[in-house]
């Protein structure tokens, strides 16, 4: 679990800093057509712009949740459930990075994000893996009891 949590954050760190060195804030560069672009924008609040004078309560949020999956690894054993959670943890500890060390300032930094679909939100991947890391749990709970069955 730690070594999914700390790769996705990695990987999510690495590919912000490259779209902050490419991406010029506010110009759309088209990937296919106008459907599909990375747009660079930085985001005080959540996922779709919600919450943009409570950044503090969400770095309060994320912290918590990657101290709290790091406790966990030690007692969950179903291996869908742990990587869900990692996965969730990762991109928590991504963008909890960007809100320590951004502008403006420690536990109230903005979060880069870059991809764009359509009119959806402009989003990260901290936010792709926490909401794939919600899907496997999800299916992990779905299945948890066929899982235990088989064991047995």
């Amino acid at each position: 679990m730690v070594a999914i949590l700390l790769g996705v954050a990695a990987v999510d760190q690495a590919v912000k800093q490259y779209m902050l060195t490419t991406l010029t804030p506010g110009v759309p560069e088209p990937v296919i057509g106008d459907w599909f672009r990375l747009l660079l924008i930085f985001n005080p609040g959540a996922a779709f712009g919600m919450g943009q004078d409570s950044t503090w309560l969400f770095t309060s949020i994320q912290l918590a949740f990657v101290l709290a999956t790091l406790v966990a690894t030690r007692f969950i054993k179903d291996r869908p459930t742990a990587v869900g959670i990692a996965f969730i943890g990762g991109g928590a500890l991504g963008n909890l990075i960007d809100r320590l060390v951004r502008e403006p300032g420690f536990w109230f930094g903005h979060v880069v994000d870059y991809i764009s679909v359509g009119n959806f939100a402009i989003f990260n991947l901290a936010d792709a893996a926490i909401n794939i890391g919600v899907a496997i749990f999800v299916v992990a709970m779905i299945t948890e009891e066929r899982r235990e069955a088989r064991t047995r």
